[in-house]
């Protein structure tokens, strides 16, 4: 393993941080499924490679919130995903709305996500002594020295360069 790596993101990064939070420890008839939609929405999306999700890392924040976070591709596999009639998140979400347009989840569980679209030059990583972990692991990881020993060089590094535009007159 090398000592110090980065990850080996080229273009924009999409994160998807997506979880939950447990309002009532009692409701677990209500919030137990919130959680394993989740697990089996992971497993299937693994299964799935063209998919679009590359990696992911679960989380606690408490005892009573539990997150993912999610590196996909692009945000257009994303949302392809989150919308495909034939993907198991359709029918978690489709059941989730029924149970908080009746009010069953209200004061329950807490459900949640946020994306980010992240461009290039806007993010940066360092591991020491690690696997492929987080960024590292949905891109792949490179010698430090590749993008550079210092954070505003890995900030600066770019995939391809901008395209050159011919001055006229």
């Amino acid at each position: 393993m090398v000592s110090r790596t980065t990850a080996d993101a080229q273009g924009d990064v999409v994160v998807l941080l997506i979880g939950m939070r447990i309002n009532r420890f009692r409701a677990v008839r209500l919030w137990l499924p919130v959680m394993l939609a989740m697990v089996r929405m992971l497993r299937e999306l693994e299964k799935d490679p063209a998919r679009g999700l590359r990696a992911k890392v679960l989380l606690t924040a408490s005892p009573r919130t539990y997150y993912v976070v999610q590196y996909w591709e692009s945000k257009e596999k994303l949302y392809a995903y989150a919308t495909a009639p034939d993907a198991f998140h359709h029918r978690a979400w489709a059941t989730i709305n029924r149970k908080e347009r009746s009010g069953t989840l209200r004061g329950q569980v807490g459900i949640w996500h946020e994306t980010y679209v992240v461009p290039e030059g806007s993010y940066e990583s360092i591991y020491a002594d690690m696997p492929a972990f987080g960024l590292a692991a949905a891109h792949g990881q490179v010698p430090l020295e590749k993008r550079g020993r210092y954070a505003k060089d890995r900030f600066a590094h770019r995939s391809r360069q901008a395209p050159v535009t011919e001055k006229t007159g």
